[in-house]
């Protein structure tokens, strides 16, 4: 029998650690050990003597280390029609991109899924997701492209397979041939999963069901995705309460607001995670509560939208699952995760709890150990631990924009954006002083400039 590989060892010293761990355990000056694909082990001080086969020792002087970013909502696609329709609400400004997004094709996608990843990637993103729902009819192999994407930047990855079989002939907004039939999107959404959803501990792809919307989805869609979900084994996703007009949309239609109807369906659950999430009055919070159903906070993109501000104080006291989302960058220009840290606790200050509402540690645990949670990988990914995948990033602490911030965690989140030195994923590079290793970010601007002006040529002639 062949001897086994020898584990191979990278060791950062020098550096603050935050855990996010259970205790939220700190060092001002520690070290992390990584062996091959995991956390060997992390603590004060420097690292043990004697550590066998180590390839690479990083003097992480100034730096602080924290959890991979975890990104819990977004719509890669939309990459390609950033700063469009800048001053409508939610609503407004589907009816005014739908064409546009009807008419998106494979090569956009890819284009669109790679600009996407990269601008999260190089700031501290580890584990990203991709909630895609638009498939019009002969667009190409939308999912395949998006996971290659994800795959060639190096990053951990959700595809949440959406779908949508309401259209404007049924009291939808989208275009009629942007839409799926009920049975066409259950089918294509199973055989999706079958391909690519990887259950395994340290799977790089994932998959979840994720009808897009309830009005844009039709009630059977979103009981039988359940039921497709729960038979497969996967996670469930969609949008919910977002805007006052969704919840009047909810009532109208289904005589019920958006949480109950969501329970009516099958839709509350540990296996659930709901995007948005602003709209939400006590007895909601409870239901999620009691349930464990997760949200994802999209802080930038519900002041983009105007759509208000979400009640996270108060899910987080309740128990709820709080990650953050990006939410798709035709609603958040900057595509960047590591800024909604900033904005998390910024705009949750401006509600009822004010200055009581987040603090510095909250907020990084939303975008770490909260995405975790949300997605299903908090005994894998969220939180620096050993055993626990090598999904880290090294901030860099000790330029002009936050040398003068003593405790390292309030400058990564009240300060302006930090240089990445290092993300690791799996144990495996992904950034370095800033620059993706496994793609050319150039080529990635060029390839999605040209791909937004030829959607937008072929949306103008239509």
């Amino acid at each position: 029998m062949a001897a086994s590989a020898e584990v191979q060892r990278i060791v950062i010293e020098n550096c603050a650690i935050a855990t996010v761990d259970a205790g939220d355990t700190e060092h001002a000056s520690g070290h992390v050990v990584v062996a091959d694909h995991r956390i060997e082990s992390l603590g004060a001080g420097r690292a043990p003597e004697g550590l066998e086969n180590v390839v690479r020792r990083i003097d992480a002087t100034g730096h602080l280390v924290t959890p991979g970013l975890v990104n819990t909502h977004h719509h890669f696609y939309q990459w390609i029609t950033r700063g469009l329709a800048t001053d409508h609400n939610l609503f407004n400004w589907l009816v005014a991109l739908y064409p546009t997004w009807a008419r998106i094709d494979e090569p956009m996608v890819s284009a669109a899924a790679q600009g996407s990843l990269a601008m999260m990637a190089r700031g501290g993103v580890t584990t990203a997701m991709d909630h895609h729902y638009v498939f019009p009819q002969g667009s190409g192999d939308l999912s395949g492209a998006v996971i290659r994407a994800a795959r060639e930047m190096g990053v951990r990855f959700t595809l949440a397979r959406g779908s949508m079989d309401r259209s404007e002939k049924d009291g939808g907004l989208p275009p009629d041939f942007a839409v799926e039939t009920l049975e066409g999107a259950l089918a294509a959404t199973e055989a999706t999963v079958d391909e690519h959803h990887d259950p395994s501990f340290g799977a790089m792809t994932q998959v979840a069901v994720a009808p897009c919307s309830p009005f844009s989805v039709s009630t059977e869609l979103m009981r039988q995705g359940a039921e497709l979900a729960r038979r497969k084994g996967v996670r469930l996703h969609t949008h919910g309460s977002e805007t006052v007009e969704e919840e009047q949309f909810c009532k109208e239609l289904f005589g019920m607001g958006p949480t109950e109807y969501f329970e009516s369906t099958g839709w509350l659950g540990e296996d659930v995670w709901m995007a948005h999430c602003v709209h939400m009055n006590d007895s909601d919070i409870a239901a999620f509560a009691r349930t464990k159903t997760g949200v994802a906070h999209c802080p930038s993109s519900n002041a983009r939208l105007a759509a208000g501000i979400a009640r996270v104080p108060d899910m987080l006291a309740a128990g709820v699952p709080v990650g953050l989302g990006v939410d798709g960058t035709a609603s958040n220009e900057s595509g960047e995760l590591h800024t909604e840290l900033r904005n998390a606790l910024l705009i949750n200050r401006l509600g009822a709890h004010r200055e009581a509402a987040l603090n510095a540690r909250q907020a990084l645990r939303l975008g770490t150990y909260g995405g975790a949670q949300v997605l299903g990988r908090a005994a894998e990914i969220g939180s620096l631990e050993p055993g626990k995948l090598a999904d880290l990033v090294l901030w860099k602490l000790d330029t002009l924009a936050h040398a003068s911030i003593a405790d390292p965690v309030t400058a990564l989140v009240f300060g302006a954006a930090a240089p990445v030195t290092l993300s690791l994923v799996g144990g495996e590079p992904v950034v370095e002083n800033g620059r993706l290793l496994h793609v050319d970010e150039d080529d990635i601007a060029r390839a999605t400039r040209a791909e937004a002006q030829r959607l937008a040529r072929i949306a103008a002639g239509a």
